[in-house]
């Protein structure tokens, strides 16, 4: 059976193994998810990742979750475009989440950046996140 939203996975796997105090979080893997890593590891809301090789043409993401006095780091983190309904915004128009304190993932033409990095690029794109 096939995965109509793989990235939807991946956030709901992050904020389960959040939520059970997990070190590691373990998802299947694609360069589209690890860019959305880079993401989150600029901001500071996890700590990396590293892509295993499982043989037979598989690999998987460990994502290594970070923790601040044993709460996670990541309070919040909730998908925006879905396979369903798309979500696209202009350069001027990309939300700012909590105010700037929290980040927006957008995917633009010139790859996956953080809302403020589109913002001074000049470009818009599909809002595929936030995270707090």
């Amino acid at each position: 059976m096939t995965m109509s939203d793989p990235l939807g996975d991946m956030l709901t796997r992050i904020r389960n193994g959040l939520h059970a105090g997990k070190t590691k979080i373990r998802v299947p893997a694609s360069k589209h998810k690890a860019s959305v890593l880079d993401v989150l590891v600029s901001g500071g809301y996890i700590r990396g990742y590293n892509i295993i090789d499982l043989g037979n043409n598989k690999t998987e993401i460990e994502i290594e979750a970070k923790y601040d006095t044993g709460e996670p780091v990541i309070r919040e983190i909730k998908r925006i475009s879905k396979p369903g309904r798309r979500v696209y915004y202009a350069a001027n128009d990309v939300p700012r989440f909590y105010n700037g304190l929290g980040v927006t993932i957008v995917s633009t033409s010139r790859g996956v950046m953080a809302d403020h990095e589109a913002r001074e690029q000049n470009v818009g794109g599909e809002i595929l996140c936030q995270v707090f």
